[in-house]
């Protein structure tokens, strides 16, 4: 049986190894939840590692395989190749469960967030999911059509679309707070998704400043056909709000259950 094991090192970095009886094994840092080894059954190491690099924090660990959140390079606002790197992760207690496997090792780790990241990346924890591929209008580009290439829709900034020819049903996930809503409507093919962030949020009367990071408004709509009537016929749309206790991340709901019924 697959084997792991916590270690705390000399140099104060505590390690997951993950062991199989084969003799291959991982060893994953729960400092930037960094892989820093592999090796395979004749114990050959894989990975590279600098021969310099610096074990110490708040510098990253030059090698292995890092993570890059949130951004890659200098492609943001945040340092370089992003903060996640540079933090303590801790292991997951209650993983998601993962699709049997025949002796394969793993480890689930958290990075939570703080408040002196929340300072420097004040991102609201939530998804979209159904929408991927649609086309949809874009008000902040004057109405200009795309096509969504997400495989889920998430924010870092201004949101002001119509999505079009949605499905019947689509998913907010908020992971933070480990809820999906499901919206299922009728009769209105289209949906409108709303964030004002921050720069646009200062300029709405009745907004406050800081209400973007706790809204998103995802609705219904008939937008690109109009809804035509003759004399006494008659047209009905729905649309229903639900709530899941718990998001897919925590492993307790599969998302294509939600959209699709399966």
């Amino acid at each position: 049986m697959p084997l792991m094991n916590v270690f705390h090192d000399g140099d104060g970095f505590p390690r997951i190894v993950l062991a199989d009886p084969s003799g291959s094994s991982a060893e994953v840092l729960l400092y930037g939840g960094q892989v820093v080894s592999w090796k395979n059954e004749r114990r050959e190491e894989l990975l590279f590692m600098s021969s310099k690099a610096i074990w110490k924090p708040p510098k990253a660990i030059r090698g292995g395989i890092p993570v890059f959140f949130p951004q890659f390079g200098n492609l943001g606002t945040s340092e370089r190749n992003g903060f996640a790197r540079n933090k303590f992760w801790t292991i997951d207690s209650d993983p998601s469960p993962l699709p049997p496997s025949n002796n394969h090792s793993s480890v689930d780790l958290l990075l939570k967030s703080t408040d002196e990241d929340l300072k420097i990346w004040p991102r609201s924890e939530v998804r979209v999911e159904g929408l991927e591929t649609l086309d949809y209008l874009d008000n902040l580009m004057r109405r200009e059509r795309f096509t969504e290439q997400a495989d889920a829709i998430t924010f870092d900034g201004e949101v002001d679309r119509i999505y079009l020819s949605s499905p019947q049903k689509i998913a907010i996930i908020d992971h933070e707070k480990k809820r999906t809503f499901v919206l299922r409507k009728d009769g209105m093919p289209d949906a409108g998704m709303w964030n004002p962030w921050d720069k646009r949020a200062k300029t709405v009367p009745d907004l406050g400043y800081e209400d973007y990071k706790t809204m998103l408004c995802v609705d219904s709509a008939v937008t690109e056909t109009p809804i035509v009537l003759k004399p006494l016929e008659e047209w009905k749309g729905y649309q229903e709000l639900s709530t899941v206790s718990s998001s897919y991340c925590s492993g307790q709901l599969d998302p294509r259950k939600v959209l699709y019924g399966f």
